[in-house]
C-alpha cells in the first residue's frame, strides 16, 4: 500500500501543525472555528461522525456532509494510483484573483498553506483556478456547462464563485452543476465561495440540506470577518472607518496577511493588507477564504487518518473499503429528484460534453473540430479554414494599479500574470468555408453555440446573420427554431435530437455541427460549443 504508517504519522503531524498555527492566528480555537468552520449555509461539524452502518439512527444532514468530505479524504489517500489531491474552481473575476497578483488569489494562498500537508503524505495538492473575467461576455448560465473541460474531470472537489451576478437567483444552475458533477469519477463535492454574509435565506438554504450527501455547501466571506467578534458596524458610524471600503488595509484582526509580514517592501506589504480592492477582494480577504477551506478540509483529514490507523491496527487493508475502485457509481436514477433545475438537462447520466476557447481549461473536451480531410468528415473536400486566436494579454493584465506600481522593478513580477483570456475560432469570408464540429456521444440532443466577445452578441452572430448557414447532420437548420439561451452570448440551436428527417440520421456514427459563411461578414467567432 502506498500510504504507509509512518507518512500517516507525518501528515497528522503537519495537520496539527496547521491547525494550531491557525488557531493561534484567530486567536484560539473557539474564534477559529467561529471564524473558519461556522460561515457556511450549515456550519462544519466533525465531531461524534458514524460510520455507515455503526447506527439505525439516521445521520444529520451536518454529519452527512461531514463523512462525504472525509470519504473523500480518505479514497484520495489510500488508492495507490491517486498521487495528487486536485481542486478545481470555476468563476468570475474574483475566482481569477482580479485586482490582484494572481500569487495572492486564495487558491494560490491555499496551495502554499495546505500544500505542505499532502507532501507529507508524498502527495502534490493542486488547485485549478478556471476563473473567467467578464471581458469574454461569459456568466453560471453557460459556464456551468463546460465545468468537464474547464477543470478536470479528475477532480476531488469543486469550487464554484460567481455570487455577485446571480442575485438570488441561481439555484437551478447550482442544481444542475452539483447533479453533473457526480457524474465524474471522484464524485467531487461541490463548495460555493460567496464574498458576503450569509443571510440564510434563499434556495441554497434548502439545497444544502436536500443534497448534504454529495457534500454541498456554501461558505460566505464576509461572516468569517463579523464571526471573529470585531464589531464592524459600530466603527463605521461611530468611526467613519469601513474595512470593506475599496483599498482599506487591515481587517481589524491583522494589518496584514501572515506573508505580508515577512515583506521587506513596505508598499508591498500595505498592498497585502487590502481586505477588499473594490468589489473584488484583496489578498487579506482571500487569505480568510483560504484559511476557512483548509480549516475545514484538515479537519477531515485528520477524521480520515483516524479510520486508516484503526484499520490497520485491527489488521484490515483500507483499501478494501476506500480504494477509489470500490466507490459506488452513480446513474441518473440513484440520485434524488430535481428540486428547481429542468429534469430534461440535469437528469442525465453524463455531464454536458464542451468545447470553451477560452483560456485557462484544464480538462477534456466534448466536440471537437473534425480534420477536414477525415473519411468521416461529412464535408471532406470543401473548404475549413476557420482560426482559432486568443487575445494576447500582457503580464500585468488585470493586476491592479497598486501591485502594478509595487512589481514595476521587481524580478518576481511573473507572479502577478493571471491565466485567463478571451478565444474563440473565427472566420468572416465566404472563402474561409465552414468549421465542422464532431459531436460527443449525446443524451438529450441539446447543443447550444456561444460567441466572443461580449455578453449580448448571440442573436446578431448566430440567429440574425443571413450570411451565416448552420447544418446539423449537413441538413441546414431552421434559425427560426433557435432561441437565445442560456445567456444572450449563446444561442440554442436544438433543444433535443430531431426525430425526423436527415437530420436524424448520423450513417457515421457521430453527429455533426457545421457553420459555414456564405458571404463575407462580420466576424463570427465562437467560443463555446456544448452539448447534452
Amino acid at each position: 500500500m502506498k500510504f504507509s504508517m509512518s507518512q500517516l504519522t507525518a501528515m497528522r503531524t503537519e495537520c496539527h501543525k496547521l491547525i494550531d498555527l491557525l488557531d493561534n492566528y484567530y486567536f484560539g480555537k473557539h474564534q477559529a472555528i467561529q471564524m473558519l468552520m461556522a460561515p457556511y449555509i450549515d456550519p462544519w461539524n466533525f465531531d461524534h461522525l458514524e460510520e455507515k452502518g455503526d447506527t439505525e439512527k439516521q445521520p444529520s444532514p451536518t454529519n452527512l456532509r461531514a463523512n462525504k468530505l472525509v470519504d473523500t479524504m480518505l479514497r484520495a489517500l489510500v488508492t495507490d494510483s491517486q498521487t495528487s489531491f486536485l481542486m478545481g474552481g470555476i468563476g468570475s473575476s474574483v475566482m481569477a484573483g482580479h485586482d490582484n497578483c494572481h500569487y495572492d488569489s486564495y487558491e494560490s494562498q491555499m496551495e502554499r498553506t495546505f500544500g505542505p500537508v499532502w507532501k507529507a503524505a508524498n502527495m502534490e495538492f493542486t488547485f485549478q483556478n478556471a476563473g473567467e473575467g467578464g471581458g469574454c461576455g461569459d456568466s453560471y448560465e453557460n459556464q456551468i456547462y463546460c465545468v468537464r473541460q474547464n477543470v478536470s474531470p479528475n477532480i476531488d472537489i469543486l469550487h464554484y464563485e460567481w455570487t455577485y451576478f446571480e442575485h438570488g437567483g441561481a439555484y437551478a444552475e447550482h442544481e444542475s452543476l452539483l447533479r453533473w458533477i457526480q457524474m465524474l469519477p471522484k464524485q467531487p463535492p461541490l463548495h460555493i465561495f460567496n464574498t458576503g454574509t450569509n443571510e440564510k435565506n434563499g434556495q441554497d438554504v434548502k439545497l444544502v440540506q436536500y443534497y448534504a450527501q454529495f457534500g454541498f455547501n456554501a461558505f460566505y466571506m464576509k461572516s468569517g470577518l463579523y464571526n471573529g467578534g470585531y464589531d464592524y458596524d459600530t466603527e463605521r458610524k461611530e468611526q467613519d472607518i469601513d474595512r470593506f471600503s475599496w483599498g482599506y488595509i487591515g481587517d481589524g484582526y491583522h494589518n496584514t496577511t501572515r506573508y505580508g509580514e515577512m515583506e521587506v517592501d513596505d508598499a508591498r506589504r500595505d498592498s497585502l493588507g487590502t481586505v477588499m480592492r473594490n468589489w473584488h477582494p484583496g489578498p487579506m480577504a482571500f487569505q480568510l477564504t483560504s484559511d476557512s477551506f483548509t480549516y475545514v478540509y484538515t479537519h477531515a483529514i485528520l477524521k480520515a487518518l483516524d479510520i486508516i490507523e484503526k484499520e490497520i491496527n485491527e489488521g484490515r487493508d483500507p483499501r478494501e473499503k476506500w480504494d477509489a475502485s470500490t466507490r459506488p457509481l452513480y446513474l441518473k436514477e440513484d440520485l434524488p429528484d430535481p428540486m428547481f433545475c429542468d429534469p430534461q438537462y440535469c437528469v442525465v447520466d453524463e455531464p454536458p460534453g464542451c468545447l470553451n476557447y477560452e483560456l485557462p481549461t484544464f480538462g477534456m473536451w466534448g466536440p471537437r473540430v473534425e480534420d477536414p480531410d477525415d473519411d468521416l468528415n461529412p464535408y471532406i473536400g470543401e473548404v475549413q479554414k476557420w482560426t482559432v486566436s486568443h487575445k494576447e494579454n500582457g503580464l500585468m493584465y488585470m493586476v491592479g494599479k497598486k501591485d502594478t506600481v509595487v512589481f514595476k522593478d521587481r524580478e518576481d513580477k511573473e507572479m502577478c500574470r493571471h491565466l485567463d483570456a478571451c478565444g474563440y475560432i473565427r472566420a468572416s469570408k465566404a472563402d474561409d468555408g465552414m468549421v465542422v464540429f464532431r459531436l460527443p456521444k449525446m443524451e438529450v440532443g441539446l447543443v447550444v453555440v456561444c460567441g466572443c466577445c461580449g455578453k449580448n452578441v448571440g442573436e446578431a452572430m448566430f440567429m440574425n446573420n443571413d450570411n451565416l448557414e448552420i447544418s446539423f447532420n449537413t441538413v441546414p437548420l431552421n434559425k427560426t427554431t433557435f432561441d437565445v439561451w442560456p445567456n444572450k452570448k449563446c444561442v440554442r440551436l436544438l433543444k433535443k435530437f430531431p426525430t425526423s428527417g436527415r437530420e436524424s440520421e448520423t450513417p457515421t456514427g457521430h453527429h455533426y455541427l457545421a457553420l459555414k459563411i456564405l458571404k463575407d461578414t462580420s466576424p463570427v467567432q465562437i467560443s463555446h460549443v456544448f452539448t447534452i
